[in-house]
């Protein structure tokens, strides 16, 4: 007897990601559980230099001041609540000083640009399509950074802007890295603030605008289908009934290790996590002869491994 649903998939043909591969991962905190895995096991990636992005107009905004080399200034900042912030980015890089906001918003910018160039693959995170809009400044804000709700107009981006926006996504990393691949996904995290109806139909417009603009060098991951279809069991779920569990992160990510990660990096992969949870180990007595001979053989091995892979570090 079956007991689950299970989604089909294949191992992507070609261009897989495996340990000379660099990941540069944008959008919502799912993109983070997935670039999580990524750096546990050693693979060259980077997370959301802005911090976390919900939606398509704020990645969008992101990737074209990267790419147009924009410079932040005093103008792009404001204060409230004893802090600094910027509407373009997470609150986790809010700061009391707005000169280091300023020069974190630059750097991050510059990481960003740099990344775009060099990335071998782009994975993509869509988690909303509701966006807010500064009433004073008409701008879509990435962040609203416990503002006033007053201040903003909520809105349902239509399918038809969201294609755009991704059309305009993906225009803007191509014209600095035309072989670059772009792995769209959708988170499975509900956004029950906005309405359990609403919350639907929200995710039902990225992936219909997503469908829309995939071709060429650009995917699909159904880790939204994954969530909702083979794992349908609040024990998957954290506490707060809303975020996937551990367990459930795993899962998914093992099935885009069966998609997208190459075969030949499961044996470094496989012995990054004899390492990592080498590391992990808590002695009874480190003083111990077992403990320091358990210590060398763990060295061995790293440097052994380091030696293949060069930017590997622990």
């Amino acid at each position: 007897m079956k007991f689950q649903t299970n989604i089909p998939l294949e191992s992507q043909s070609e261009n897989q990601i495996d340990y000379h591969s660099n990941v540069l991962l944008f959008g919502s905190c799912f993109s983070e559980n997935i670039g999580e895995k990524l750096s546990y096991f050693k693979f060259k990636n980077t997370q959301n230099p802005l911090g976390i992005l919900f939606h398509p107009k704020a990645i969008e905004t992101l990737i074209s001041k990267a790419v147009n080399g924009y410079v932040y200034t005093q103008d792009d900042v404001f204060y409230h609540n004893e802090q600094w912030h910027c509407f373009d980015a997470h609150s986790k890089l809010s700061h009391p000083s707005k000169a280091h906001l300023l020069n974190q918003l630059n750097v991050q910018i510059n990481v960003t640009a740099l990344n775009l160039k060099k990335a071998s693959h782009i994975v993509i995170t869509l988690g909303t399509a509701w966006v807010y809009t500064n009433i004073e400044t008409k701008q879509i804000v990435a962040n609203c950074h416990k503002i006033p709700q007053k201040q903003f107009k909520k809105e349902l981006l239509s399918v038809a802007k969201i294609e755009a926006s991704l059309k305009n996504t993906l225009s803007l990393i191509k014209s600095v890295n035309p072989s670059v691949s772009v792995l769209f996904t959708v988170s499975p995290i509900r956004h029950i603030k906005d309405g359990f109806v609403e919350n639907t139909q929200s995710k039902a417009h990225l992936i219909a605008a997503i469908h829309q603009v995939l071709k060429g060098q650009s995917y699909y991951f159904p880790s939204f289908e994954i969530m909702m279809d083979e794992l349908r069991d609040y024990r998957f779920y954290k506490a707060d009934m809303i975020h996937p569990s551990p367990l459930a992160v795993t899962y998914i990510w093992e099935k885009f290790k069966t998609v997208w990660i190459s075969e030949a990096s499961f044996k470094t992969m496989e012995a990054v996590n004899v390492i990592q949870k080498g590391r992990e180990h808590k002695p009874f007595n480190e003083a111990s002869e077992a403990h320091q001979k358990f210590l060398k053989n763990l060295q061995q091995k790293t440097k052994a491994l380091q030696i293949l892979h060069k930017h590997i570090q622990f």
